[in-house]
């Protein structure tokens, strides 16, 4: 097991750069290609404080980070609420933010869940129809306290999804008919800024890309230092046509490449990865960075990304990520990546 680099800061340097932002696009796009995810501040995989919770998002604040990204589903609610308590205190046009739609909350006591941990009291119902688009909204902007929403994503409409027991595709017909075109007409009114697909696999954003007028998606676990190869060939060039831009969810993979044994959200590594972890955190030793640097910069290189949005747990975490993105990167070391074949050839790099 590698070490873990969760509350270390990068080690390659002085840091020189600012934080990236975004160049001017038809499309929205978030104000800075970092930002912060809320799963861990929703209690996932383990339960934190709301003290602690602040500190974190503080932490981001401070680092210059202004994109947040949350959902509903995350602690069924309790991220939504951590995140607008302290979103509450800064003023409105200084931050982006992001939720998602697909679930409905009602009160009850939730069954256990091998993610959320001590969640708030409420179960859910998936909705992809218009109504439960606007509800679910509805619901978020209480949760939140904010008076506007910058981006929502459809949640979860995902093969990889087990609620829907393989019958995944009749779901995205359902949010095709209902969902989609409700968004488009939130953004049309300027209710939203932009909209599209929260998912953790790719065919969906290709489906969505085909069946209506998405403007950004976030795809997780799908774009990362240790596999992209389907990503590099079937998505960016299909985004890059309409305009389409893409978040980077879990560019860490969910842990693992921060030294824990925890992968896709789950606790099955697959066979061979532990060592390819190994061998790039290695290389980036010899380069004089670290493991997250490489994994963070890795994932942001392409044009069609608009961030990366890496969860945090503690302040130390949120400072890390986002100062390692502010790193140069020596060339040699995407080129040792490259002749190691440790990253697919057609990838962008930092330096392309």
């Amino acid at each position: 097991m590698t070490t873990d680099v969760g509350d270390t800061l990068p080690t390659h340097g002085e840091q020189t750069k600012p934080l990236p932002t975004n160049a001017n696009s038809k499309r929205w796009r978030p104000t800075t290609r970092i930002g912060l995810g809320g799963v861990a501040i929703g209690n996932g995989f383990s339960p934190m404080t709301n003290v602690d919770s602040t500190a974190t998002l503080q932490a981001a604040w401070d680092a210059g980070v202004r994109y947040f990204d949350t959902s509903p589903f995350y602690g069924f609610g309790l991220s939504e609420r951590r995140f607008g308590h302290f979103l509450a205190e800064h003023p409105r046009d200084e931050f982006v933010l992001s939720t998602k739609v697909g679930r409905v909350f009602t009160a009850g006591q939730p069954p256990e869940h091998p993610l959320w941990k001590q969640p708030s009291p409420f179960v859910f119902r998936y909705d992809y129809s218009g109504d439960g688009v606007q509800r679910s909204i509805e619901d978020s902007l209480q949760r939140l306290g904010l008076a506007r929403i910058d981006c929502v994503f459809v949640h979860d409409l995902s093969p990889d999804n087990e609620d829907f027991e393989g019958a995944w595709k009749e779901r995205f017909a359902e949010a095709a008919k209902g969902a989609f075109p409700a968004l488009v007409k939130l953004r049309e009114q300027g209710v939203i800024r932009a909209w599209g697909l929260g998912v953790n696999r790719i065919d969906p954003v290709l489906m969505a890309l085909e069946a209506s007028d998405p403007d950004i998606f976030l795809l997780a676990t799908q774009y990362l230092i240790l596999h992209h190869a389907d990503t590099v060939a079937r998505v960016l060039p299909k985004l890059a046509e309409r305009d389409v831009s893409m978040i980077v969810g879990a560019p860490l993979e969910a842990g693992f490449l921060g030294g824990r044994d925890r992968y896709d959200y789950g606790g099955t590594v697959p066979p061979g990865m532990p060592e390819r972890r190994a061998r790039i955190e290695a290389l980036a030793k010899e380069h004089g960075i670290d493991l997250r640097t490489a994994a963070l910069q890795f994932a942001n290189a392409p044009a069609e990304v608009a961030a990366v949005i890496p969860g945090a747990r503690t302040p130390e975490q949120a400072r890390s990520n986002a100062a390692s993105l502010t790193v140069e990167i020596p060339a040699a070391f995407w080129q040792a990546l490259r002749s190691e074949k440790l990253i697919d050839a057609a990838a962008p790099v930092p330096r392309d």
